[in-house]
């Protein structure tokens, strides 16, 4: 699925639509820093329910967010150096709990991940952010 975005209200939708889509738990979150992936994830979270504040787990690494469809686990793994930092603090853990887990910077765990999952991109071009989803 391809959609082309030129406001935060589509962005919105485009996460209603989404969330509805998804058949495995484990969602990664591709772009370049500054593309919207955390601005997406908080509508994603919206979607399902959730109440709370999100924002990017960039120090953290990992966020936890209650939801309608349980759990929320959102990982930014920007500022890990190495795959082993990851599987030091468990994230294995959470990406095979069958809770979501929303995923920035996946290639920098990409051993880590199930084969299951879905990905979505975000690239900007000029005034709009160009979304993709697969499987």
């Amino acid at each position: 699925m391809r959609w082309e975005v030129t406001n935060e209200n589509q962005l919105r939708e485009i996460a209603q639509i989404l969330h509805k889509q998804l058949r495995f738990p484990v969602i990664l979150f591709q772009g370049e820093m500054g593309a919207g992936k955390t601005t997406f994830i908080k509508y994603l979270v919206e979607a399902m329910g959730g109440q709370e504040l999100v924002n990017s787990p960039t120090f953290s690494l990992v966020n936890e967010y209650e939801t309608d469809h349980g759990r929320v686990f959102h990982f930014d793994f920007y500022r890990i150096e190495s795959e082993e930092e990851a599987f030091d603090m468990g994230a294995e853990e959470y990406f095979y709990s069958g809770n979501f887990c929303f995923i920035e910077w996946p290639e920098r765990v990409k051993n880590l991940l199930p084969k299951e999952c879905h990905c979505v991109s975000i690239a900007t071009e000029n005034t709009k952010r160009i979304i993709n989803l697969e499987r």
